[in-house]
This record gives structure tokens, C-alpha cells and sequence, in this order.
């Protein structure tokens, strides 16, 4: 039985130090979340971020957008908070609606306010939390599925830099029917695609480390990627969804928006 691999207790050591960074500032940090449309899993997220930045001291300010809205008038919004002085941090809330460029719109915030870009706030909980079982990554065999712009590419030139061998997988795995395969080998196994029991747990490795960075509603639930209970026998570690990578993700942001309005003062 595998054991919880719990962001709570390591994002705690994060907001403490944060907490006395606010404190020195003089006066509390503006971060504004911009939420296009009304995707359960970054509801989800959004509600957790608040919840944080009002113990932390940090005024959060929510715009939420119509799911409609044009690319232009995403990007023209995202200029005027660029614009806005008191506003000290940035954050596009994902996933957008199909008609959006991702790249584009993300490229329209302002890079002293840009605090997800500054060091990428879920590949850096993935890495803390990787860090606290101890292991050694040099040369495990790691596999990511979903090779996303704020995932996936940077999480896969973070492992590398610690020498771990690195498979990205993606759709194009899937519809070759070469995921499971992939998945099977895996020593330490990271899903971030956002699609409920994609990883059936018997793919799971005898002694992996699972970290599960999907958020997805199911009925009254909120659930990960992989397929939980059975993946908890199989592996050494994992991720419990929610209460895994979200809390660390979230204690991540916040530290990056401090350090953006520092720079800023």
C-alpha cells in the first residue's frame, strides 16, 4: 500500500515564509486571476487559491470572463491589468475554451507579472514533492503523460537537469495504442491531462511513484487522472487528488507573486 504524498505539510513550511514576506512589504500584494468561463477544475482551483491568499494577507481579485469571449478582447483585458499599477501578479487560469491560443494570450502578460512563467508553479510543486520521498533521479526511468506548455515541457527540462531518463506522452500515444506500455515501465509515473481514470491502476509499476496533477469533477467529487484505489496498491507513493500537488501549487503562486512585488517596489 503505497503512501500519501501529501502537499499540505511541505506548502505549510512555504506560507510561513511568506506570510513574514508580506509582512515586510508594508502592504498586501494584488494578485489578478483571470477565469475564462466556468471549467469545474479551475473553479476548483480558483476557490483554493482565494481561500490561501486571504490567510497569506494577499488581496485576490477574481475576473471572471464569458466563455465566448474573442481572442482579442482576452488579450486587450489582460493588457489593461498589465496597465493597472496596484495589480503585482498575473494568473491565466487553465484550461481555456478551444478558440484560445494559449500561447498567444499568455505571451500578452506583462513579464514582471507573469508569476506562473517566472519558475512554472506545478512542475515546481512536482519537483518538491519528488524531493521529500528521498529518491534519487538520476537515471529512473520517468514518464510524463500530457506535454502541455505549463506542465509538461517544463516539468520534462526540470528532470532532465537531475539526469532522470524522460518519455513524454501524449494523444498521439494514446491513439497509437502505446500509452499503457509507456505507463507500465514507468518508476515514477506524472499525469497532467485532466481526463477522469485515464491511468488504470493495474498499469501501475510494483513500487512507483505516482504523482496524479489532474483535477477533474465527477459528479460530487473531485478526482485525478488515475484510477486511485487501485493504483494506491500498486505504488509506493501517491498523490491523494485533491490535497496532493493543488496546496504546494497554490503556496508556489503566492511566493512567486511576493517576489514579483518586491521587484516591483
Amino acid at each position: 500500500m503505497a503512501k500519501l504524498l501529501e502537499g499540505r505539510p511541505v506548502a505549510e513550511k512555504i506560507k510561513a515564509q511568506i506570510k513574514l514576506s508580506v509582512q515586510s512589504l508594508g502592504r498586501a500584494p494584488v494578485l489578478a486571476s483571470v477565469l475564462v468561463g466556468a471549467n469545474p477544475g479551475a473553479a476548483a482551483y480558483v476557490r483554493a487559491q482565494e481561500k490561501i491568499a486571504l490567510e497569506l494577507g494577499i488581496a485576490y481579485k477574481l475576473h471572471q470572463l464569458p466563455e465566448n469571449i474573442p481572442e482579442g478582447g482576452l488579450i486587450d483585458f489582460i493588457l489593461k491589468l498589465n496597465a493597472d499599477k496596484p495589480v503585482n501578479g498575473i494568473i491565466l487560469q487553465m484550461p481555456l475554451p478551444q478558440h484560445l491560443d494559449y500561447k498567444k494570450i499568455s505571451e500578452s502578460i506583462a513579464p514582471k507579472k507573469d508569476i506562473e512563467s517566472m519558475h512554472p508553479c506545478t512542475p515546481t510543486a512536482v519537483m518538491e514533492l519528488l524531493g521529500s520521498t528521498g529518491i534519487d533521479l538520476y537515471g529512473k526511468e520517468v514518464v510524463i503523460v500530457g506535454h502541455s506548455q505549463i506542465v509538461g515541457k517544463p516539468l520534462t527540462l526540470l528532470l532532465l537537469e537531475k539526469f532522470a531518463t524522460v518519455t513524454v506522452c501524449h494523444i498521439a500515444t494514446s491513439k497509437a495504442g502505446r500509452l499503457e506500455e509507456h505507463v507500465r515501465r514507468a518508476e515514477v509515473l506524472i499525469v497532467a491531462v485532466g481526463q477522469a481514470g485515464l491511468i488504470k491502476g493495474q498499469w501501475i509499476k510494483e513500487g512507483a511513484i505516482v504523482i496524479d496533477v489532474g483535477i477533474n469533477r465527477v459528479a460530487d467529487k473531485i478526482v485525478g487522472d488515475v484510477e486511485f484505489e487501485a493504483a494506491e496498491k500498486r505504488a509506493s507513493y501517491i498523490t491523494p487528488v485533491p490535497g496532493g500537488v493543488g496546496p504546494l501549487t497554490t503556496a508556489i503562486l503566492m511566493r512567486n507573486l511576493v517576489e514579483a512585488a518586491k521587484l516591483q517596489q
